[in-house]
């Protein structure tokens, strides 16, 4: 799908050309002729590369030459991040706080050659762009605007009830809302939304040819929304029954103008409207009602649909070795029962074992496309996306099937690879980031699991996931035990089978990969793992985000300092490494280092190089961190200190940590206190001449020593600390009288604070609260019984509050 990226990829580099910093400027300045006709020649490429993509389905030398085109534009963001390099080796050089050692070391690793290397390559870019826009004059493209025309599939209101399986009762939901009598002016809206293919038109077809409905409505219409119509002309005086099938359209205006239509006809209020969407925005926008989220069918319902669809009547119980397999490809369609119906009818009247193993052990989106009606009516649900948007979907296809995703962690993969529009409204990277996933979770491309401190847990449907899938085939790779041919021009791997005991050869060919994922490889040889982290510092100089997760290895090899690219390091779990190389000071666009697990004695000096940082993971064996880092990460946003068994204290300088956003503190039993320096943590405000704290979340975890809070979250945050989680601290006894005046506080959690005995009062001056979680606090809820109840209930009176 190099045709969906291009657009956004081309965005992205014109992007990071006009955003140079005064530093990168300065470096480039040498090159400015050749940085002004690259930006030209990708304008100008960019002008047409929309209707590129609508005309390469009818030409495969244009559809080839976009491919050439995505590798150059790669290797030009590539050219433009070196400068980025440059310019941060050079900001450590100079910069008062970093050690004497630590500069003389980067001053001697000065590329003298730095010029010469990046005029040569600029001069090569913009040679390879002149010769391809040379070849796409030729194609006669004309300029067009991001509004790509996207075929929705037209509907109809007729349904066989027989072939309907599973949904009576979200028949009867459905059509006791038709009943309920209205209130108001407005003609009320009901939004059926679920993702593509779970049935959301089929029960609407139900519902509306029900004789109860028929009955009820005297006028009902059926719209494909994708059609044009003229309500003026379709309404009359009656009560009608209106239906607009598969809305995309998310233009608030548009919807407005509908309601004031209807308002003018006057006497409407007993109709109804129902609209059928995969998109959540689309149902608040159009209805005030909450919307139908029509859930999955269960396994036994798909298992006789599937049955209906596969065999005659009858016919399934003379091939009971094909049912058994049967049953295996149902759990695979994961309750969507257009997957059931169309497998079911690939598998019609096949007898032989062969064709069922078939369907059954390959993946969906590996099946023929003209056979396989399942990935166009779901590529309707990316076709909608904005490009960048496309983008990011597509890179999600690296995580594990069926794996929980954490919000932050997504966020910043990524901001590592570039992923993320600038922000007009000056929106930090990781708000830019939890925009685009509220994106996709209103138009249930993923759904939400729970929430946590940094954000929320999500999954991809398996169908979805096979999209992402589809549309990445050329992006990223999935490589496992199977893996024998892997397109030399892929930039994103992800390792996760622990059959994998050796690198594909075809892996050695690469060079220009940028994200290495490593899931599920077996822990038991450190062989692979050696392998696939020697291969990442030979060959993948570009890398952005390398993850190696709970990795067997004792030691990061010294070459790792020459990943200058990399910006996203996981190495949560891997508790054989003992201490960090000497080069890894070199690693100076790291944005994310987790490195929960590593039982490093102290934070090397040299850690202060990163300068980049804004997400922070450790695990330190000492009593004290050293305070002189601090002074060096003015955009760290989150730091976490788990599992430090001997911390005590918190360094005194933690004011210099201007951009802290979040602390957490989990697994440090010893810690006595939090220093005061705390309640200098500042973020200037827009056109405000005060300092102020402005923790939004404070999360502490097995402290075994804390009493109480801390009296700096009153002083500098009650304006804006939205959520408190206490969790595993034994001798926690009283939550302090000051609670009541937090007024943005929204969450607040209590679990396993055995001493804690009573709430403090005025707890109901806390109007934001929407949740109060308290669990394992045995005292405690022997005092709410003693008291019937009646405080604690009435301190969870806010609509939306769990107890």
């Amino acid at each position: 799908m190099a045709e969906s990226f291009l657009f956004n990829i081309a965005e992205r580099v014109l992007e990071k050309i006009a955003h140079l910093s005064v530093e990168e400027a300065r470096l480039a300045f040498n090159f400015e002729s050749h940085l002004r006709k690259l930006k030209e020649t990708l304008s100008r490429i960019k002008a047409v590369l929309l209707d590129a993509e609508r005309q390469q389905h009818q030409n495969e030398k244009l559809r080839l030459s976009m491919w050439k085109l995505r590798d150059i534009f790669y290797d030009a963001e590539d050219v433009i991040d070196d400068f980025k390099c440059e310019a941060l080796r050079k900001q450590v050089v100079n910069h008062p706080n970093i050690t004497f050692k630590v500069r003389f070391l980067a001053s001697c690793s000065l590329p003298l050659s730095f010029s010469l290397k990046m005029g040569h390559k600029i001069e090569v870019i913009n040679q390879r762009l002149n010769e391809l826009a040379i070849e796409w004059d030729n194609f006669n493209l004309g300029q067009g605007t991001d509004n790509r025309h996207v075929f929705n599939r037209e509907t109809h209101s007729f349904v066989n009830s027989k072939d309907v399986i599973g949904r009576d009762v979200d028949k009867e939901n459905i059509v006791d809302l038709l009943m309920k009598p209205s209130e108001g002016l407005d003609v009320p809206v009901i939004p059926i939304v679920g993702i593509g293919g779970i049935g959301k038109t089929t029960l609407t077809r139900l519902v509306y040819n029900d004789n109860r409905v028929n009955r009820h409505f005297p006028l009902k219409i059926w719209i494909c929304v994708s059609e044009e119509f003229d309500l003026t002309s379709l309404l009359n005086d009656k009560k009608f029954l209106l239906v607009l099938d598969d809305v995309w359209n998310e233009n608030q205006a548009r919807w407005i103008e509908l309601r004031d239509l209807l308002r003018s006809m006057g006497g409407l209020s007993q109709s109804k409207i129902i609209v059928t969407t995969r998109s959540l925005k689309v149902a608040s926008i159009m209805s005030s009602i909450s919307p139908y989220e029509l859930k999955v069918l269960p396994h036994e319902d798909c298992l006789i649909l599937f049955t209906k669809w596969a065999f005659n009547d009858g016919d399934d119980r003379k091939y009971p070795n094909l049912m058994r397999i049967g049953e295996e490809i149902v759990k695979k369609c994961k309750g969507v029962p257009s997957v059931v119906r169309t497998l079911g009818s690939l598998l019609f009247l096949k007898t032989d074992e062969f064709d069922w193993i078939s369907v059954r052990d390959n993946e969906i989106w590996k099946l023929e496309h003209a056979e396989n009606e399942i990935l166009p009516v779901l590529k309707l649900s990316y076709n909608h996306l904005p490009s960048h948007l496309q983008r990011c979907f597509a890179v999600m296809s690296l995580y594990k099937k069926d794996s929980i995703c954490y919000s932050d962690k997504v966020i910043q993969f990524w901001m590592a690879n570039g992923l993320l529009e600038h922000s007009k409204q000056k929106q930090e990277w990781v708000d830019v980031g939890g925009r685009y996933l509220n994106e996709l979770l209103s138009r249930c491309l993923i759904q939400k699991e729970t929430d946590y401190a940094l954000g929320f847990t999500f999954k991809m449907h398996d169908l979805i996931h096979d999209l992402a899938l589809d549309v990445s085939q050329k992006e990223c790779k999935t490589v496992n035990s199977q893996s024998y041919v892997i397109d030399e021009n892929v930039r994103h791997l992800s390792f996760c089978d622990d059959k994998l005991l050796k690198v594909p050869q075809d892996l050695k060919k690469l060079k220009n990969v940028r994200t290495v994922f490593v899931h599920e490889l077996s822990t038991e040889s450190k062989t692979i793992h050696e392998s696939i982290i020697n291969l990442c510092v030979s060959k993948f100089k570009y890398l952005r985000a390398l993850h190696l997760r709970c990795s067997p290895l004792t030691a990061l090899p010294n070459l790792i300092g020459t990943l200058k690219h990399l910006r996203d390091l996981d190495l949560t779990g891997c508790r054989n490494i003992q201490k960090l190389p000497s080069s890894f000071y070199k690693l100076r666009s790291l944005q994310t280092l987790r490195m929960y697990g590593i039982p490093l004695m102290q934070l090397p000096v040299s850690m202060e190089s990163l300068i980049e940082l804004r997400y922070l993971e450790i695990t330190i064996k000492a009593k004290h961190v050293k305070e002189t880092w601090l002074q060096c990460w003015a955009f760290l946003q989150y730091l976490g200190l788990f599992e430090c068994d001997n911390l005590e204290c918190l360094p005194e300088g933690m004011q210099y940590l201007t951009s802290l956003r979040r602390l957490v503190l989990f697994g440090c039993p010893n810690l006595v206190s939090l220093p005061r320096s705390l309640k200098h943590l500042t973020k200037l405000e827009k056109e405000d001449k005060d300092l102020q704290l402005s923790l939004k979340t404070f999360s502490i975890r097995s402290l075994g020593v804390l009493t109480d809070l801390p009296q700096l979250l009153l002083e500098g945050s009650s304006s804006t600390l939205q959520q408190i989680q206490i969790e595993n601290c034994d001798k926690f006894a009283v939550l302090p009288a000051w609670l009541q005046n937090l007024t943005s506080l929204h969450k607040l959690e209590i679990i396993e604070c055995p001493r804690l005995l009573t709430l403090p009062g005025g707890m109901d001056h806390l109007t934001g609260l929407r949740q109060l979680r308290i669990r394992a606090c045995p005292n405690l809820g022997l005092r709410c019984q003693k008291d019937g109840r009646g405080r604690l209930a009435q301190n969870c009176s806010h609509p939306g509050d769990r107890c």
